[in-house]
């Protein structure tokens, strides 16, 4: 419920502020939004999200690609409880290919221990049919 408002909340605010953003970058800040709250509630619907080849860069030095995400995803390795989009500190636009720069709060559990986070994340998407999907994703922890 938590996470459904502020996906709500991250709609209302896109939209309006819609004569800021073009239809293009309003759809990939739903996307960016969309990412938190799947991931918050640990919904394996988050692969839908994902292009084929996508690879993450996680803050403690572990690269995976999707079959990684999914497996540990799926598990239950990782458990998100909180993930909190605090800043958006730019995003740009370049054809059929994005960068969004932001920073995000991470509350959850690691094989059943509590970790709590401030990470500077950068993402670049890439739309695909017309859906932006996460392509490669790259975060580094904050003090």
């Amino acid at each position: 419920m938590k996470s459904t408002l502020s996906f709500i909340f991250l709609v209302l605010f896109v939209f309006g502020f819609s004569q800021t953003y073009s239809k293009k970058e309003k759809a990939l800040l739903i996307q960016v939004s969309k990412l938190d709250s799947l991931m918050e509630n640990n919904d394996s619907k988050i692969l839908e999200l994902f292009s084929d080849d996508v690879s993450f860069g996680h803050s403690n030095g572990w690269i995976q690609n999707k079959d990684d995400f999914k497996k540990d995803f799926e598990s239950g390795k990782v458990k998100y409880q909180s993930v909190k989009h605090t800043d958006l500190k730019d995003f740009k636009i370049k054809d059929k290919f994005a960068n969004v720069r932001r920073i995000i709060a991470v509350k959850g559990l690691y094989k059943n221990e509590i970790f709590e986070m401030k990470l500077s994340v950068l993402e670049f998407w890439i739309r695909q049919k017309g859906i932006w999907k996460l392509w490669s994703r790259q975060s580094v922890g904050l003090k």
